[in-house]
């Protein structure tokens, strides 16, 4: 848990960016580009949408995506699976270099294939880098919703974590997880006060949640989103074809915002257009807001209502040599 001290203020970025979808080194370079200008404008950590890395899953929905052993569904996963980010193969490197080398820590989004699952799956996963380079958590997404379930696996608990940013505590959970009582209350016992929603984009995501979250834990809250564009499907994509003549123009439209610990807007919800936008954010405020309500502290009832949270990595074989 962070200390209370006299340094209360953090400055931080939401990075509201498209992907080159569904290519991991292009959009790589984008988050790297982002990264450096969130640092230039002094900001601490800098954060990125649901899987921008490579890109979220926007094929399902325009290619029959729940048709049972189809040949271009297995494609399209293939094809997938080879720009998904292997975490063992080094493909954050470079950008934990940047972290380290600007003193910034990064939340990003990833489309992660772990050797601990035999490479082979996807996982929705969020991932913190501090500003040391050293990636501290990869949190997969707990549930993934409606039709990402045909492309991503379920996660663990493993990452429901907080970690010190100044004098704020740091969580963050992906997407509708942050509807989840239970996940966000596993943040809150563990002193969040800073909380990191990220998205794939839409104001339908971000604009009543992002307020809720922050008036029940009475704490800044970041809602960051991604942006999608019919013009952000590269023409070698496969069956781009089918893609575009079903797609809408506007896939995400971003809306990335943030909420301080009274429910009101520090930064409105951006909307279709891309961007790095800063703000700076005042410890104190989270203790002035807990003075009358602190959802684990003085009005909270243990006696009454414990929550159990399993943190174990979720792995199908243990081997003792």
């Amino acid at each position: 848990m962070a200390e209370i001290g006299k340094n209360s203020k953090v400055k931080v970025a939401l990075a509201q960016i498209a992907p080159v979808w569904l290519n991991r080194d292009a959009t790589l370079k984008k988050i790297i580009d982002a990264t450096n200008q969130a640092a230039d404008q002094g900001a601490q950590l800098v954060t990125f949408g649901e899987c921008l890395l490579p890109g979220y899953p926007f094929w399902l929905d325009f290619t029959g995506g729940a048709e049972f052993n189809s040949q271009k569904q297995k494609e399209m996963q293939t094809h997938y699976l080879t720009q998904a980010v292997n975490i063992e193969a080094g493909h954050l490197a470079p950008l934990c270099d940047v972290a380290k080398n600007r003193n910034i820590a990064i939340i990003v989004g990833i489309a992660e294939r772990p050797d601990d699952r035999g490479g082979h799956s996807i996982y929705a996963s969020l991932v913190y880098i501090d500003n040391q380079g050293d990636i501290q958590n990869v949190h997969r997404k707990l549930m993934p919703t409606y039709e990402e379930r045909l492309t991503w696996s379920p996660g663990d608990g493993h990452g429901l974590r907080t970690f010190g940013l100044g004098n704020f505590t740091l969580g963050a959970l992906n997407c509708w997880e942050n509807w989840m009582p239970l996940p966000r209350a596993s943040l809150y016992a563990q002193g969040e006060d800073l909380h990191v929603a990220i998205w794939p984009g839409g104001e339908h995501n971000t604009h009543d949640i992002t307020r809720f979250i922050a008036k029940e834990g009475r704490s800044f809250v970041m809602s960051v989103s991604g942006l999608m564009r019919k013009s952000d499907f590269p023409k070698d994509t496969p069956h781009y074809d089918e893609i575009m003549a079903k797609a809408p123009d506007m896939l995400a439209s971003g809306a990335s915002c943030i909420s301080a610990p009274d429910g009101e807007w520090v930064i409105e919800p951006q909307i279709g257009e891309e961007g790095v936008y800063i703000a700076e954010i005042d410890h104190q405020r989270v203790l002035e807001e807990r003075h009358n309500f602190d959802p684990v502290g003085h009005y909270s009832r243990p006696d009454v209502t414990q929550l159990h949270v399993n943190r174990e990595r979720q792995i199908t074989a243990k081997f003792k040599d």
